[in-house]
């Protein structure tokens, strides 16, 4: 089904999957993913929802070729060159942005990596992951919605941090500061002593309180009472932060945050993706807390096919490889089976599990939604 909306293409994919007449041979797809050593599991969930994505299209023309990176640019390159050999011009993969070195010299090859990494990748190279720019523009569109104005962007001093820096830049994102943290226990709570202003709000409690004590107020001992009940004195200077971490590093800036006073009963509190991770659950002190991802309805729903077939749990580039093989079946069968240089360079956009999504200047942006994670729930916001 095709609707034309402003020079766009929306695509449902896995709807409706056509079989192929005119298609006289077969096009092979090199999945490039480490199936041993350290991170074999990621590899295994990749294929396998490959498996189910080849399943839904029952389409023997379309045949994926699995090669084992072991996670390491060597590897991968051989791998590389191996299929290439064989006639292979589109790749799923490779998993990490540190094995995309070399592949700028396989020049008619199109390599669809499962990075959320943008920055400095080889012009063949799609990035498919979920970045830093779709997640910050989710973000902009709940700030709207919110009428919030003032955004501190806490961004730790971590490889990504050049990614996140050039997501603010491209996504005009308007922040009324950008601080930059060091992840260390030890130092974190001054950090975000020193960018909330916390001594400064903290001794203007101390002197109120001691101008109070002193002063022939006639309400003196109720507003002594109601200070004593305050940690500190004025104003944050923020109305919102965006804390791009994960884990249990964005747990330890939460805390540190709610040390100096600032809470999300206060401001609003954001972070980047979070896919859906469940032990924020139990920081009920740090909640409200919102965050841009995929379709979650979607994502169950994938998940729960995805257990029926395998008997566990899917990794979230699961579900990116999952749209990835629809996407480029549908391309392909666009093209009449043909891989071109112009293959993957139309600006169109598709509607896969992960939601809405456009191939724009090497890369895939996802128009994503938004949550808030309340007690024990993820609340869909938009």
């Amino acid at each position: 089904m095709k609707v034309d909306i402003k020079h766009y293409l929306i695509i449902i994919i896995f709807i409706v999957f056509p079989k192929i007449a005119h298609a006289n041979s077969e096009i092979k797809i090199g999945l490039l993913a480490p199936f041993s050593g350290e991170f074999k599991s990621i590899g295994k969930s990749v294929l396998n929802s490959a498996r189910i994505a080849l399943n839904k299209i029952n389409n023997d023309k379309i045949n994926i070729l699995p090669r084992d990176t072991k996670g390491n640019n060597f590897e991968t390159l051989l791998k590389v060159e191996e299929l290439y050999a064989e006639g292979v011009r589109i790749f799923i993969g490779p998993v990490f942005n540190k094995n995309l070195k070399g592949l700028e010299k396989f020049r008619d090859a199109f390599f669809l990596s499962l990075t959320n990494k943008i920055i400095n990748n080889p012009r063949n190279v799609i990035s498919s992951g979920i970045n830093a720019r779709s997640q910050l523009n989710a973000i902009k569109k709940y700030k709207k919605l919110n009428n919030l104005e003032s955004t501190l962007i806490l961004i730790p001093k971590k490889d990504y941090k050049e990614e996140i820096e050039q997501a603010i830049k491209d996504s005009k994102f308007k922040a009324k500061k950008v601080f930059y943290y060091d992840t260390e226990p030890t130092k974190l709570t001054k950090q975000i002593e020193k960018v909330t202003k916390y001594q400064i709000r903290k001794k203007n409690l101390e002197d109120e309180i001691k101008r109070i004590e002193s002063s022939n107020d006639d309400n003196k001992e109720k507003k002594l009472e109601d200070l004593n009940k305050k940690d500190t004195l004025g104003k944050i200077g923020f109305d919102s932060v965006v804390i791009a971490d994960f884990d249990e590093s964005l747990k330890s800036v939460a805390t540190s945050l709610l040390y100096t006073d600032v809470s999300p009963k206060r401001i609003s509190f954001i972070s980047l993706n979070q896919w859906f991770d469940e032990t924020l659950f139990k920081e009920t002190a740090s909640q409200p807390i919102s965050f841009p991802s995929v379709n979650k309805e979607n994502f169950d729903k994938f998940k729960k096919n995805y257990k029926e077939f395998y008997d566990i749990d899917p990794n979230q580039l699961s579900l990116i490889t999952y749209d990835l093989v629809g996407l480029i079946y549908y391309l392909l069968l666009k093209n009449d089976f043909e891989v071109d240089d112009d293959i993957f360079k139309k600006e169109n956009k598709f509607k896969g599990k992960s939601g809405i999504f456009q191939i724009k200047d090497q890369k895939i942006n996802h128009e994503l939604n938004f949550y808030t994670v309340d007690k024990s729930s993820f609340i869909k916001i938009f």
